[in-house]
């Protein structure tokens, strides 16, 4: 019989033994979804700030630009002896979507002053290829100033570039 309570104690080891494994266990479990939950909220929720620190990471990265193409433009030209006109469809290469929104914005006044600059223009001068290229640098700088994307010391401009899709003088 004296046997028989040695092995009362080691079942009633075993017991405990599990139950202490198991609290073990659960523990760690807590503490690993406890620290992974940590660190997903402190990098998800930064809010405002921390997109654009995503922004400006993305930009230096060599994110893709946004392109956005506006309305095809048909303008009477300058020439003072014959009736002459262009009809020249644009897009704008643009840093990205935050820059796109902030052009629409004020996409009336920009399509104006494209109408504007272009008529100033004769038939001679856009046929040209440097007139061409005249040409969208004086929109590239009205879209810049319209859109107040000034140029920027030593930062990239959003508006980057103006690309003509056509351009058809009569």
């Amino acid at each position: 019989m004296a046997a028989k309570p040695k092995d009362d104690a080691a079942t009633a080891e075993k017991p405990k033994s599990k139950m202490m494994l198991i609290v073990i266990i659960v523990a760690v479990v807590a503490v690993l979804g406890g620290a992974g939950a940590f660190f997903m909220l402190k990098g998800g929720g930064e809010g405002e700030e921390g997109d654009e620190h995503a922004a400006e990471a993305s930009s230096k990265k060599g994110a893709k630009p946004e392109y956005m193409p506006l309305e095809s433009v048909v303008v009477n030209l300058a020439d003072q002896e014959n009736t002459r006109f262009a009809q020249i469809g644009i897009s704008l290469q643009l840093l990205d979507t935050a820059t796109a929104e902030a052009v629409k914005v004020v996409m009336p006044t920009i399509r104006n002053g494209i109408l504007l600059l272009v008529s100033r223009h004769t038939a001679e001068e856009l046929m040209s290829s440097e007139g061409k290229e005249q040409l969208a640098q004086e929109i590239l700088d009205l879209v810049r100033e319209q859109a107040n994307f000034p140029l920027n010391e030593g930062r990239k401009n959003p508006v980057q570039a103006v690309l003509f899709s056509s351009f058809i003088v009569q």
